[in-house]
């Protein structure tokens, strides 16, 4: 059998359906294979990064590895923004690279380059994959890619990558004969202290931060059950965000930088809190430590170890387990219900400070939050919203209001702008009957924009929803508080421009909307808009914009600005 018939082999067996890539020399002998293939779709898209970011859409939706591919050179080093983003958002993403023949790469050779296109993408991209290898002997292609998929999936999940020499690829091998590799039993560590089960029994003031890892361990109902069962409070990370339906009273919100108010108050009120599946970086914690949690202990539950041993806070019980081991053990262990005292207090808070308050009071352009109130309007249990980066993805995740079955994507470590468009087309390839919202900002939109022609041709369910308030709103609030306002390249007179996006959604053959001020509160006119199955929906947003709250550098994380000035309840 060829090499690359093998490796497309070996995908379908895993259930993956498509295949993102951009084509070039060295993968054309892996894209035919995917082309002969029945049951596995090439996805040709239209830069490199696309095909990175829409394979970590696929993964995500599908609870399944994504794939991209890329020729040498030029095209793997493309894809490094997705590769990195997949590996700080621990999503696992199996990325093969074209390499130039074996006989032409210079491997030792005191040369900067032998093969045309060739690049030593392994070692470029070993600080931000789990593994990283060249395969560069035929006999070795059924053990490192066993190895390759059983290491993207296990402990902290991640992207790897294979680099694949062309010769290689259309080389012909007997598999059976081939090397397998032996996969590695996951140690589950189930030795839960039983001093877990006195904490949550005795806390009076107790609250969950859900994580990323909630939402990886597909635990979601099961958080839901604890919480129904104990009446515990939850505040979530910006990853963790859709991991429990914001319609339940106990949900509050948001933590962080830029989180909710009445979360990031209720952090210090607590005695305990239960962590599932989250760092607890410097964003949500805040740069003052000693006022996250005073006074009370907090139980970190999380895969990876290295992220337990090696943090600012100490005042843990380190618990190194999936997320969904924890909440199986706490499900037939537990027996807690909350006191009616602390119900009171987090239910009153979150009455007094919740984020339809906060823009209410504090809040002078509220655009930007009607947008996304429209957005809670329209969308629907099981429909999907991804957010890019910069103030549009933190409009979005202060005020949208999640539904059951919603999924929430945006990027949280790497942030690169340009992320919504292509994490939404990978997600739609994984499931193309749910209708999806990709909330951009003009500047993330501009860079992503060939991947509307991906929505055209494939009529992809996607609305494309554009906040174009033109400029780069994020950078212009830190210039305003430090620079004063001096919009260097964020503004028109700071030499940042927005194209005419009327003219690219013709250009791409999509339909467009414009709504402004004037229309927004046309309902049969929005009626009309957001029942198309896609298109782009731009919003004109006047004047300077804010994210409020916003925690700033030396403030502990329950006093965000704008400053209250009442005591809070």
């Amino acid at each position: 059998m060829k090499v690359s018939d093998y490796i497309v082999k070996f995908f379908e067996d895993k259930g993956v359906k498509v295949i993102f890539g951009y084509m070039g020399g060295m993968i054309t002998h892996l894209a035919d294979s995917v082309y002969k293939n029945k049951n596995v779709k090439f996805i040709q898209v239209y830069h490199e990064q696309t095909a990175a970011i829409a394979a970590e859409g696929y993964a995500r939706e599908s609870n399944n590895v994504g794939v991209a591919i890329s020729t040498s050179g030029p095209g793997a080093t493309n894809m490094i923004t997705g590769i990195a983003d997949a590996f700080f958002d621990s999503i696992p993403v199996i990325y093969i690279t074209g390499q130039v023949n074996t006989y032409e790469y210079k491997y030792n050779k005191p040369i900067r380059q032998q093969g045309f296109q060739e690049t030593d993408i392994v070692s470029i991209v070993k600080p931000i994959t789990k593994y990283a290898v060249l395969i560069d002997k035929e006999e070795n292609i059924k053990y490192e890619l066993e190895k390759a998929y059983s290491i993207a999936l296990e402990g902290r999940k991640g992207p790897v990558l294979l680099d694949i020499p062309m010769n290689i690829q259309r080389t012909n091998v007997e598999i059976e004969k081939l090397k397998a590799y032996e996969l590695e039993k996951e140690e589950e560590n189930n030795l839960i202290k039983l001093e877990i089960l006195d904490l949550i029994q005795n806390s009076k003031r107790p609250i969950i931060l859900a994580g990323a890892g909630v939402i990886s361990d597909k635990c979601q109902k099961k958080l839901e059950i604890l919480v129904e069962k104990t009446k515990i409070p939850v505040v979530t990370s910006l990853m963790g965000k859709g991991s429990i339906s914001d319609e339940l009273n106990e949900s509050m919100g948001m933590i962080g930088s830029y989180g909710n108010r009445c979360a990031n108050m209720l952090i210090p009120e607590s005695d305990l809190l239960i962590v599932l599946g989250s760092r607890l970086d410097t964003r949500q914690t805040g740069n003052i430590l000693e006022g996250f949690l005073p006074n009370g202990k907090i139980i970190h539950v999380n895969i990876d170890l290295d992220e337990l041993e090696n943090h600012r806070l100490t005042n843990r019980i380190l618990i190194n387990q999936r997320v969904k081991a924890f909440l199986e053990f706490l499900e037939h262990s537990l027996t807690y219900e909350v006191t009616r005292d602390w119900i009171e207090y987090y239910i009153n808070l979150k009455k007094l400070y919740n984020q339809d308050m906060e823009i209410e009071k504090n809040i002078e352009n509220k655009m930007p939050y009607k947008i996304i109130d429209i957005v809670n309007k329209y969308s629907k249990e099981g429909d999907i919203i991804t957010a890019d980066i910069g103030q549009n993805q933190m409009w979005t995740a202060q005020q949208l209001k999640m539904k059951n079955n919603q999924h929430f994507y945006t990027s949280g470590g790497l942030a690169p702008m340009g992320y919504s468009l292509p994490i939404a087309v990978g997600a739609s390839f994984a499931d193309k009957s749910k209708d999806i919202y990709s909330i951009n900002g003009d500047g993330g939109f501009h860079m992503a924009s060939q991947s509307l022609m991906l929505v055209s041709q494939y009529d992809l369910p996607i609305k494309v929803i554009v906040m174009n308030n033109s400029a780069l709103g994020m950078i212009t609030q830190f210039q305003e508080l430090y620079f004063e306002k001096r919009m260097v390249g964020t503004t028109v007179e700071g030499g940042y421009l927005v194209p005419n996006i009327e003219k690219m959604a013709e250009a791409y053959g999509l339909k467009y909307y414009k709504i402004t001020k004037e229309n927004i509160m046309d309902e049969n006119y929005l009626n009309e808009v957001f029942s198309i199955k896609n298109g782009i929906i731009e919003f004109l947003i006047e004047g300077e914009t804010k994210v409020y709250p916003k925690l700033e550098y030396n403030q502990p994380i329950n006093n965000p600005s704008p400053y209250r000035m009442e005591k809070s309840y």
